[in-house]
């Protein structure tokens, strides 16, 4: 073991607690945030001026809504940053651009997004206390040039997390620190980000909360053995571990019990003479 191994494994171990907390913070925040857009009154009109209506009538719980998520994409991003130099530490040849990925992406996503949410309260504030309440002015409203720069920089934010999600799980695969499970469970949250199936980001809350129990150090199949050597220690492909099962099985055949020999035969005599073999002797009749 090198010496930089020797220095990340005790830097992983002053901070596995603190980052295992920073992990399940981000799960519950992103998890609560996403229940609180679920409250308070909602339009089932797909109209722009409805649509603002109802954001002034709910601004309180979409702003804190929205600096939960923000609160939420730091932690992720912290944690990402902190598997990306375990990654690093056992495989020197990772992607070294992924690190600052992730630092931009989660900052331009969290302030992006908590800004968006603010100016879209004032906005809807301002279309419900002034003017005619019009289509015209609604458009003019949500149009305006530092919405738009917010929109997309949250769009891009949230792109650039989801790329580096997605190197960092399976960089963090192949060197053994996450099982595969795990590995392709990260993969699966990096899509679901750019490409979400319902509102309710579940995958990746449970993929950070899964986070935060292994590195505590009570995964329940143990933790995997890269963490204990600071190596790389890859997980076997398929064929390896069919090879694996059929040498433990032929071992188990050789230390078999090896069946009794049946006894040797006993050569044959001659067969006992019994009253129905025995030749008759005539009897002598008396005279």
């Amino acid at each position: 073991m090198t010496a930089s191994a020797d220095d990340r494994l005790l830097h992983e171990a002053r901070v596995h607690t603190r980052q295992s907390i920073i992990a399940a913070a981000a799960g519950v925040l992103l998890l609560l945030g996403s229940v609180l857009q679920f409250l308070g009154p909602h339009t089932s009109i797909s109209e722009l001026t409805v649509g603002l209506i109802y954001a002034n009538k709910r601004h309180v719980l979409d702003i804190i809504a929205a600096i939960l998520n923000g609160i939420a994409l730091l932690g992720l991003t912290g944690t990402l940053v902190y598997l990306f130099g375990s990654v690093h530490a056992r495989n020197s040849g990772f992607q070294s651009y992924t690190r600052p990925l992730a630092l931009a992406g989660g900052i331009l996503a969290a302030v992006s997004s908590t800004t968006n949410a603010i100016l879209i309260a004032v906005k809807a504030h301002q279309f419900v206390t002034h003017g005619a309440q019009t289509y015209e002015q609604a458009n003019h409203l949500t149009s305006s040039p530092i919405l738009v720069v917010f929109q997309y920089g949250n769009l891009l934010g949230a792109l650039l997390v989801a790329m580096s999600l997605v190197l960092i799980s399976l960089g963090a695969m192949r060197v053994g620190l996450l099982t595969r499970f795990m590995g392709y469970l990260g993969i699966f949250s990096g899509v679901l980000m750019i490409f979400p199936l319902v509102q309710v980001p579940v995958v990746e809350v449970y993929w950070l909360l899964g986070l935060a129990y292994l590195f505590s150090g009570r995964w329940p199949t143990g933790v995997p053995p890269a963490w204990r050597s600071g190596k790389a220690e890859p997980w076997p492909s398929g064929q390896e571990m069919r090879e694996q099962r059929l040498r433990s099985a032929g071992g188990g055949r050789k230390g078999a019990r090896a069946p009794t020999p049946a006894p040797e035969a006993v050569p044959a005599g001659p067969a006992p003479r019994t009253r129905s073999s025995t030749p008759k002797r005539k009897r002598k009749r008396r005279k």
